[in-house]
């Protein structure tokens, strides 16, 4: 088995890699190199960076299939040419799964947590390899954050731009996080006082019931005014003076809710 450790790729579809940094440029030339052998393979790493991307890119034709599916799986290995098979390392049943893999001479590429080895399945795949988290390519993250404003724009209209004044990347679950937070961050640039309310108001719909709801929910609007000002004015006291409370006032306010303002 060849073991490529430390190759890289934040694909966005099967036909477009994002290849910024050396390491996503590296992972197209191999997942090019695996489109023309017949060999199986297994894409390690986290969650978002990009593992069934690059495997469709590898297997465009294939079915994808989630390990846990276990049947699913079986019933496709027995009926079709290539297969995909997602967090092979959640299969019910690897020792099984290694046989009818082996028994039924289908090409496999199959994704896993990164640096994931079983001995069971080690047989199976000629190639291995591990995509590194965002976090270890930043060259992607700035591409994938112009792609997903371009997205934000086509969904949302409005400018086309994203502020990324104070726009900290969330690459907490990779381009999951990334793209969640860049359509976020894309509509609230612009929002209306009226339709923040809108969120707020769906946001309690369901919840309210209890006699002291006021009281409960009041942090809504707290630790973002709390948050907003202690950013723009630097100091509890200038914040107490803005807000016109009592310096103790804030205090006690900024206890209650440190929680949120950690």
């Amino acid at each position: 088995m060849v073991v490529v450790v430390l190759v890289a790729a934040a694909a966005v579809d099967v036909t477009n890699f994002i290849t910024a940094s050396k390491a996503s440029h590296e992972a197209f030339k191999t997942a090019t190199l695996l489109k023309t052998l017949t060999i199986n393979a297994l894409i390690m790493g986290e969650v978002g960076v990009g593992k069934t991307t690059l495997a469709s890119y590898i297997l465009p034709d294939a079915v994808v299939v989630e390990a846990q599916e276990f049947d699913v799986v079986v019933s496709t290995l027995e009926n079709s040419n290539t297969i995909i098979i997602k967090n092979i390392d959640k299969s019910p049943n690897l020792k099984l799964l290694k046989q009818k893999i082996l028994d039924s001479q289908v090409r496999v590429v199959a994704t896993a947590k990164a640096s994931w080895s079983n001995n069971e399945i080690d047989e199976i795949f000629g190639i291995c390899f591990d995509i590194p988290p965002l976090s270890e390519r930043m060259e992607d993250v700035a591409v994938l954050i112009k792609k997903f404003t371009q997205e934000a724009y086509e969904l949302f209209g409005g400018e086309g731009q994203l502020n990324t004044e104070n726009f900290v990347p969330d690459l907490s679950t990779n381009s999951n996080s990334l793209r969640r937070q860049v359509m976020f961050y894309y509509l609230l640039q612009d929002i209306q006082d009226t339709e923040l309310m809108d969120i707020i108001q769906r946001y309690l719909e369901d919840k309210l019931g209890s006699m002291s709801d006021y009281r409960n929910f009041l942090y809504l609007y707290e630790v973002p005014l709390i948050r907003a000002g202690l950013k723009r004015f630097k100091s509890q006291l200038q914040l107490a003076d803005k807000l016109g409370l009592n310096r103790n006032t804030l205090r006690k306010k900024i206890t209650e809710h440190k929680q949120y303002l950690q």
